[in-house]
C-alpha cells in the first residue's frame, strides 16, 4: 500500500504502466475528500508533458523511484477527458472508475449510505480502515513469474578476404642451339657443290643461333566457395526471481472453527 505520508513526494516521480514502460510524469496528486488517501495521480505524457490523463492509485506500487500501475500505456493515454481543475466531481471519479474496471462506491443518497444501499445492508459491509469501503470481501493476490525469451546480438563474424604473396618454384626445360664444326671429304657425291665456286676466292658464312628463356605468365584461377552459415544449439539456463504474496490473517473475536 502507498504510504500517504510522502505522497508530495510522488509528483514528479515516473509513472510506469504494468510492463514497466514509463507512461509519463506525476504531475499532481488528487485525494480523496473523505479518507484523505490518494485516489488519482494526474499524469503528464507526450511532447514536453502537454498531455494529461487521471489514473486511479488503489492498486498502485512503489517501484524505486517510480510509481506503478497495473494498465497498460495506452489504457491510460484513453482515459476519458477529465479536467484537471484541482477537484473531480463525483461524476468525474465514477466515470474514471468505471473506465478502469473499479467498484465505484462514493456516490451517497440523503441518508449517507451509497446508492442502492439499506441501513442492513450497508451495516454487513463493514468498514475498511485503510481506505474506501468497498464490499464484505478482501482480495488476497500474488504475482506470478512468467519466464520467456528475448533475443539479442551476441556477437559478429564475418568473411574478409585478402591477398598474400609467396614464392613460387617450377622447373622447364630450355633448349640452346650451340655450333660444332664438320669436315668433310670431296667425293662424287659432293664434288659438284664443292666446285660451283670460284677456285680461290674469301668467303663468310654465318649461322644464326637461338635459345630458349623461361617465360612467366600469371593468370587467376577460381579454386573454392567460402560462406557463413549459422548452427543453433539449445543449452538449459535457469532464471530466478522474488515473487510477492498476500497474506491475510483473521483478528478479534471471529470464530474460525469452521
Amino acid at each position: 500500500m502507498l504510504d500517504t505520508r510522502n505522497m508530495q513526494s510522488w509528483e514528479g516521480l515516473d509513472l510506469l504502466d504494468q510492463d514497466g514502460d514509463k507512461i509519463g510524469s506525476i504531475g499532481e496528486i488528487y485525494v480523496d475528500d473523505d479518507t484523505d488517501q490518494p485516489e488519482f495521480a494526474l499524469v503528464k505524457s507526450g511532447l514536453f508533458g502537454t498531455a494529461s490523463h487521471f489514473v486511479p492509485l488503489q492498486q498502485a506500487s512503489v517501484e524505486g523511484d517510480a510509481i506503478r500501475v497495473p494498465y497498460t500505456k495506452d489504457k491510460v493515454k484513453d482515459a476519458p477527458g477529465v479536467e484537471a481543475d484541482g477537484h473531480l466531481s463525483q461524476d468525474e471519479e465514477g466515470e474514471l472508475y468505471r473506465y478502469y474496471g473499479l467498484q465505484y462506491s462514493e456516490r451517497r443518497s440523503d441518508s449517507g449510505l451509497a446508492d442502492g444501499q439499506d441501513v442492513v445492508s450497508a451495516g454487513a459491509v463493514g468498514r475498511d480502515t485503510s481506505g474506501p469501503t468497498t464490499d464484505d470481501a478482501m482480495t488476497r493476490s500474488e504475482e506470478e513469474l512468467h519466464v520467456g525469451t528475448e533475443r539479442r546480438e551476441a556477437g559478429r563474424a564475418r568473411l574478409r578476404k585478402y591477398v598474400t604473396t609467396e614464392t613460387v618454384s617450377e622447373t622447364v626445360p630450355v633448349q640452346r642451339e650451340s655450333v660444332r664444326v664438320e669436315r668433310e671429304p670431296i667425293t662424287d657425291a659432293n664434288r659438284d657443290r664443292a666446285m660451283a665456286g670460284p677456285e680461290i676466292s674469301e668467303e663468310e658464312h654465318e649461322v644464326t643461333l637461338t635459345e630458349e628463356r623461361p617465360v612467366v605468365e600469371k593468370r587467376a584461377v577460381p579454386k573454392e566457395r567460402v560462406r557463413l552459415e549459422k548452427d543453433v544449439s539449445t543449452d538449459q539456463e535457469t532464471v530466478s526471481g522474488d515473487i510477492r504474496k498476500e497474506e491475510i490473517d483473521v483478528e478479534g473475536d471471529v470464530d474460525q472453527t469452521r
